[in-house]
């Protein structure tokens, strides 16, 4: 036994040693956590760098060939585009048919749809929090087993109360939620601009459609006149022929010239009730309870602003809704290939739990517990490469489909400046047409009330005014319509500027 005055208390280096451990461990965590929390902030993002998908625009558009459409202080086409018809009835349906047509709300819809969609994606930034309190009263089996007869707790009846709250939260190390949520919010936007372009599509159509109505009204206007004006050949041949000086073939001509004319101006009701059905239609009512009245023409075809090509990427809301597909195909790559990393997961939880419930607000019943966990696929056949490969993939289609909208918005443009250019030159020749008939018809009557040509020539006269007067309302026609499409092609008053940004598409109360 060792002498006591020799023996010495053991010095407290363990001790120091378990401190230095701990501080060890503490300084770990703190640096473990400034890691983490710089990952968070950096974090990697594997989508690649994006860029809008060059197309070749032309300088200017080929088939004005120095023809000027606008003056050059009406460098822009303004929002109410249809105003510059000048037509009061016009423009009261074009500020209603944007409330009332169901397409147009059924694109809305689609847009809130898709906004909804983006706030979902953003929720994955933010831990789930969960409460699942509960009550269980219960009896145990007195023949459950050795659990039961070793706690004599046999045929007791127990309770148990808890309230619990739960948490988790997966840390966006690989930029997977940050992709998810950016394409998520491209998709609101390219829906937003297809919202947009469902409109000025439903407000060119409806212009199509009333300037078509109106076209019918002038050709029935003109048809009532001209069967005026055979009703009185036919009583002029009537009359020379009860003098004597006509024949009865000449009044069955006139007659039968005259029934002709009639059937075919009770055809154009045909078309102008459908147009009318097919206006009501676009205005979101029942065809039976929608009436235009009959108007003449009093316009012409406007001027249409046309701009540079260039111009038009940005004046064209189906251009960017494709552009906007292409961005979110390209946030999808990096989704796809966040998928090769782990995933990290923080869960905790705490609560109170006791088997009465006079104690269980006591401090005795409080609970907590934390952890971390990890996953990540060790072997999945290839799936996650046939991902990334599908995202590149659609990127690229995206990017085609892009593309094909831009040259398809410059032919739509080019084709109907042809139309606006040639129908100008057609109409003008037109008119020179309608006047030569209008006087070969005076000589053909006058001719045929002397006696010097039979009334055959008066027919031929008659049918070739008639003719050159239904051409001519075509050509007023077309050019309506061309003008209306070429607005239309052009992107009406739109601008991408009015596409809302990624935080105001989050907005509560924000719709294009």
């Amino acid at each position: 036994m060792a002498n006591p005055k020799q023996w010495k208390a053991p010095r407290s280096r363990p001790r120091r040693e378990s401190n230095m451990s701990i501080a060890s461990f503490n300084a770990g965590c703190r640096s473990f956590a400034a890691a983490l929390a710089l990952a968070l902030a950096a974090g990697c993002n594997f989508a690649p760098k994006y860029t809008v998908p060059p197309v070749a625009s032309p300088p200017a558009y080929k088939e004005t060939n120095d023809w000027k459409t606008a003056e050059p202080s009406d460098a822009v086409i303004k929002g109410n585009w249809w105003t510059m018809f000048n037509d009061p009835q016009l423009n009261a349906l074009e500020s209603q048919v944007v409330v009332s047509n169901q397409n147009i709300a059924a694109a809305l819809e689609n847009f809130l749809a898709a906004r909804a969609v983006a706030k979902q994606a953003r929720s994955q930034f933010f831990p789930t929090v969960s409460a699942d309190p509960s009550f269980t009263k219960a009896q145990a089996s007195s023949n459950g087993g050795s659990a039961g007869a070793a706690s004599g707790s046999g045929g007791k009846i127990y309770s148990a109360y808890a309230l619990p709250l739960d948490a988790s939260w997966e840390p966006d190390l690989w930029g997977s939620i940050r992709n998810t949520f950016a394409a998520s919010t491209f998709s609101a936007q390219a829906s937003a601009a297809q919202l947009e372009n469902m409109r000025l599509t439903i407000q060119a159509e409806l212009a199509v459609d009333f300037f078509q109505l109106r076209a019918q009204d002038e050709l029935i206007e003109l048809y009532s006149n001209t069967i005026a004006n055979y009703r009185d050949s036919l009583a002029l041949t009537t009359t020379l022929f009860e003098t004597g000086i006509d024949s009865d073939l000449d009044v069955a001509q006139a007659d039968s010239l005259l029934e002709t004319t009639l059937a075919q101006a009770t055809a154009l009701g045909i078309q102008r009730a459908q147009y009318e059905h097919a206006i009501a239609l676009l205005m979101g009512q029942p065809a039976s309870m929608f009436s235009l009245k009959p108007a003449p023409r009093a316009y012409s075809a406007p001027s249409v602003p046309l701009g540079l090509p260039a111009q038009l990427l940005e004046r064209r809301p189906d251009i960017a809704a494709a552009e906007r597909a292409v961005a979110e195909a390209n946030a999808s790559i990096g989704v796809a290939r966040a998928a090769y990393y782990p995933t990290f997961s923080l869960t905790g939880g705490t609560g109170l739990q006791s088997s009465t419930m006079s104690t269980l607000l006591k401090s005795s019943s409080f609970y907590w517990a934390a952890g971390v966990a990890a996953s990540e696929v060790i072997f999945d056949a290839g799936k996650r490469k046939a991902v990334t490969e599908q995202a590149r993939a659609n990127y690229r289609a995206s990017a085609a489909n892009y593309r094909q909208t831009v040259l398809t918005a410059f032919q739509q443009v080019e084709d109907n400046i042809a139309a606006l250019r040639i129908l100008s030159l057609e109409s003008a020749q037109q008119d020179v047409a309608v006047r030569a008939s209008q006087k070969n018809l005076g000589l053909a009557i006058e001719r045929y009330r002397l006696g010097i040509n039979s009334y055959l020539n008066v027919i031929t006269a008659q049918v070739s005014l008639l003719n050159n007067q239904q051409t001519a309302v075509a050509i007023h026609m077309q050019q309506m319509t061309s003008s209306a499409q070429l607005v239309m092609a052009l992107g009406g008053g739109w601008s991408a500027g009015d596409l809302p940004s990624p935080r105001r598409v989050l907005r509560k109360n924000v719709t294009p």
